[in-house]
C-alpha cells in the first residue's frame, strides 16, 4: 500500500528543490526554509547511511525529511552533464485512505453561532459584576467604575471596530442593562492603560475558565506575539534579521496554557517581549493546578529543561516535551526518564505530543477572531488590549461548551458544570 504521508512529503520534496536556495558548503548543504525564506536555513547530511538535519520535523520524528528529499533531488539533478533531469510525477492513489474525522455537531454550532453577541455580553457582564472597586482618592472628576471599563474594554474589541464606531453597540448594551453607564471612547482607551485592570483581566480570565474544571486534564503550553503594527509579522522578529537594515516593530509576546479538548485558556503570562518560553512554563502550570486537576502538560523543546519537567512532576502531571538534538539525557532524575522514553517509544509520544497542536490552533483562532496586532500606543495599555482578545477567546469558548456539552455557567457563585467525563471523553 502505498505511503500517503511519504508521497505529499515527496512533492513538498520537489517544490522546495524547485523553489528554494540549495547550495553545498563543505561536507553538508544548507537549504533555506519554505516558510521563511530569506531568514531561516537548515544544515542538511543527505548521506543514505546517516541522513541528518536540524530541523524540528528531522529532530522529533527521526525520518527523512523533505529537507534531505529536496538535497537528493539537487544532487540527482547536477549528475546529467547536458543539463537534462529526471521529473518525479505523483501518482493516484487507489486505495482507501481511512483518516480520522471529527464531525461537527451543526445544530448546536449554529444555534452558538446566531446567538454568539448576545450571549456574550450576558456572560460578560456577569463575569464584570464581581469585579471589587479601588476606591478613588482625592478629589476631582469621578472616574468610570471599572466594571463599566472592563466591559467595554472587552465588547470593543470582540466587536473588532474602531472606538467611534462601537460607541451604538456600547449604547445598546446600555439599554440592556449590561453598563451603568455609556463611557466616552476616549475613557474606553484611558482605562486600558491602567495598571489595575491588567490584575482585573488576569482574574477573569481564570474565572472564566472553571466553568470546563469537569471537561479539561490535559493541556498544553505556547507563546505567541501580537503585533503593533501590521508591517511586519512576529516571526520576522523570532529569527531576526537576515542582513541589510530591518525597521523596529514592538510587539507583545504572550505565554498562554491551553486545555486541549476545548481550548480554553486557563493561564496567561506577558513579559518582555524577549522573555524565553522555558521559565514561564511552572507558572502557567501552577496557576492551572490551582482549579483543574491536571494529567498531562504537552509541550515543544523549547520547554525542556530540568525544572520544566519537576515543575510537572509535581503536579502529578506526565510531560510530553519534545527534546533538541543536542540533548544527551545526562542531568539524570525524571529528565534522563522522559529522554530515554521519547527515544524509545517515539510512536506513543508523539500519540500523546500531537495534543499540542490545539495550543496553536487556540492561538490562530483568536489572532483570526479578534486580530493579531494591537491598536494601543503604550506599553501596559497593548498588554491589557491582549488579555481582553484572551478573556474574548475564553467566553466565546464558554458559549460554544453551553450549546454543545451542556455546560452551565455560574460566575455569581461557585462554578456550575452539568458535562460529564464521559461526554469529555467522547469529544478528546
Amino acid at each position: 500500500m502505498t505511503d500517503w504521508k511519504l508521497l505529499d512529503r515527496d512533492n513538498r520534496a520537489l517544490i522546495l528543490a524547485a523553489t528554494q536556495k540549495i547550495v553545498q558548503r563543505g561536507d553538508h548543504w544548507v537549504v533555506s526554509s519554505q516558510s521563511l525564506p530569506g531568514v531561516k536555513t537548515y544544515k542538511v547530511d543527505p548521506s543514505e547511511q546517516s541522513p541528518h538535519c536540524n530541523c524540528p520535523d528531522f529532530e522529533l520524528r527521526g525520518c527523512t525529511c523533505k529537507h534531505i528529499l529536496a538535497v537528493r533531488i539537487v544532487i540527482q539533478r547536477e549528475l546529467f552533464s547536458d543539463g537534462s533531469e529526471t521529473v518525479t510525477q505523483s501518482v493516484a492513489v487507489e486505495e482507501k485512505i481511512v483518516r480520522k474525522s471529527y464531525p461537527q455537531q451543526w445544530p448546536a454550532y449554529n444555534r452558538a453561532q446566531t446567538s454568539e453577541k448576545d450571549t456574550f455580553q450576558s456572560l460578560l457582564a456577569a463575569l464584570c459584576e464581581g469585579i471589587v472597586e479601588k476606591p478613588q482618592e482625592g478629589r476631582g472628576q469621578r472616574r468610570i467604575p471599572m466594571r463599566d471599563a472592563v466591559f467595554a474594554c472587552c465588547f470593543k474589541v470582540f466587536s473588532m471596530l474602531s472606538g467611534r464606531r462601537f460607541m451604538s453597540d456600547l449604547r445598546d448594551a446600555h439599554d440592556k442593562g449590561h453598563i451603568g453607564c455609556v463611557p466616552h471612547f476616549n475613557s474606553i482607551f484611558n482605562r486600558l492603560d491602567d495598571e489595575h485592570m491588567t490584575e482585573v483581566l488576569r482574574e477573569l480570565i481564570v474565572r472564566s475558565s472553571l466553568p470546563l474544571t469537569a471537561i479539561e486534564c490535559d493541556f498544553a503550553a505556547d507563546s505567541t506575539g501580537f503585533t503593533a503594527s501590521r508591517f511586519y509579522r512576529w516571526y520576522d522578529h523570532k529569527y531576526g534579521p537576515c542582513g541589510g537594515e530591518r525597521k523596529e516593530t514592538d510587539w507583545v509576546k504572550t505565554h498562554l496554557m491551553i486545555g486541549v479538548t476545548t481550548h480554553i485558556v486557563t493561564a496567561v503570562e506577558i513579559h518582555e517581549r524577549c522573555t524565553n518560553d522555558s521559565p514561564m512554563l511552572p507558572t502557567l502550570l501552577d496557576t492551572t493546578a490551582q482549579h483543574f486537576a491536571v494529567s498531562e502538560v504537552s509541550a515543544d523543546r523549547a520547554y525542556a529543561s530540568v525544572v520544566n519537567f519537576e515543575a510537572v512532576a509535581r503536579h502529578g502531571a506526565t510531560p510530553y516535551i519534545a527534546f533538541p538534538s543536542r540533548t544527551t539525557g545526562a542531568s539524570g532524575g525524571l529528565f534522563a526518564k522522559a529522554f530515554h522514553y521519547f527515544n524509545l517509544y517515539r510512536d506513543e509520544f508523539l500519540r500523546h505530543y500531537h495534543k499540542r497542536s490545539n495550543v496553536e490552533a487556540c492561538i490562530m483562532s483568536i489572532k483570526t477572531k479578534f486580530g493579531d496586532s494591537v491598536r494601543s500606543k503604550t506599553d501596559l495599555a497593548m498588554k491589557n488590549e491582549v488579555l481582553c482578545k484572551i478573556l474574548c477567546h475564553n467566553i466565546v469558548t464558554l458559549i460554544g461548551a453551553m450549546h454543545e456539552l451542556g455546560v452551565r455557567p455560574d460566575f455569581a457563585s461557585a462554578p456550575v458544570c452539568t458535562t460529564n467525563l464521559r461526554i469529555a471523553q467522547q469529544i478528546g
